[in-house]
């Protein structure tokens, strides 16, 4: 592959999500989350067609999600209403600096994804396919995403570790079949030495797992301290923005969003690389995941003297 994710004028891109969508619960205060919804409605704002196949229950906080998701103009054919399963909360914690911890309620509506012929087309169609490992914690949308991995033309694979819903024997499985790997440091060091890494360098850690993974197209973030982006052998590094962290909720994902539509549309890694941290940071700035950004706003961050 070129350093360019995918060849098709953006105006024709179509990107799908699996996975997660849900209310972050601050206190009483409610916020639209789930990493691939995130992801999703980033790169819808920015302007690449995207949806998501995911599930609400039949109760008024999934109404509330299908109705916030068609005022922004997002998809939602491909999100299942269920009878049986409640709609996702999830209880968020910060800390002193704005750092989230998670509360998950297991067995919800996301975690029983049907596979149906609209999402097995829907994946057939797509020029990306993007899903995280958070999902695989049940069955039901495990088998679901087993079935979509093998008609996916690119497969991205975000990495998003919460204690306890994961296996890192599933998770390096899922790295082998993807195209594209996002992770955060963390994950990366943890990863790494369940695979039998003997390294201690973030570099030599990612490109072990470059190559034991057979993928050559990975991206690492460090939080405030930016992020390392690997393409085809060859390493973009962006050192990070200076932000005033209001939350740290869903910057990761508002960044993977960000990082993919920049591969997508031109061929410039190092640019693509800067403007996600850029994105990440605004997010940061903000209360919740999916606050609204212009692409002015992402441009005066990211060069506030032009």
């Amino acid at each position: 592959m070129t350093k360019q994710l995918i060849t098709t004028p953006a105006d024709e891109i179509l990107i799908t999500c699996f996975g997660e969508v849900l209310w972050d619960c601050f206190g009483q205060d409610k916020r639209l989350g789930g990493a691939p919804l995130n992801v999703c409605w980033r790169l819808k704002s920015l302007g690449l067609n995207s949806q998501l196949i995911s599930s609400v229950g039949n109760d008024p906080l999934g109404g509330s999600i299908l109705s916030l998701l068609k005022q922004h103009k997002l998809n939602t054919g491909l999100i299942q209403v269920n009878d049986d399963k409640a709609t996702s909360e999830v209880l968020v914690e910060l800390n002193s600096r704005g750092s989230a911890t998670y509360t998950i309620v297991e067995d919800s509506a996301w975690d029983n994804i049907q596979l149906t012929n609209e999402a097995l087309n829907a994946v057939k169609e797509s020029d990306l396919f993007i899903f995280g490992s958070l999902v695989g914690r049940s069955a039901v949308s495990f088998d679901t995403l087993s079935a979509l991995l093998p008609h996916a033309k690119f497969k991205v694979f975000d990495v998003n570790l919460r204690e306890p819903h994961y296996k890192i024997s599933q998770v390096v499985e899922w790295m082998q079949h993807a195209d594209f790997i996002k992770l955060n440091d963390d994950e990366l060091f943890l990863i790494a030495e369940e695979m039998g890494c003997v390294y201690n360098s973030l570099e030599q850690c990612l490109e072990f797992i470059a190559e034991q993974t057979n993928t050559q197209n990975l991206c690492v973030t460090k939080g405030s301290h930016g992020a390392i982006l690997k393409i085809d052998g060859c390493n973009y590094y962006n050192s990070g923005f200076k932000a005033k962290v209001v939350d740290t909720v869903g910057a990761g994902d508002g960044f993977l969003g960000a990082l993919l539509y920049q591969l997508c549309v031109q061929d410039n890694p190092q640019y693509a690389v800067d403007f996600a941290c850029a994105v990440g940071a605004l997010i940061a700035q903000n209360s919740g995941a999916t606050p609204n950004l212009t692409t002015e706003q992402i441009l005066s961050f990211i060069n506030p003297k032009a």
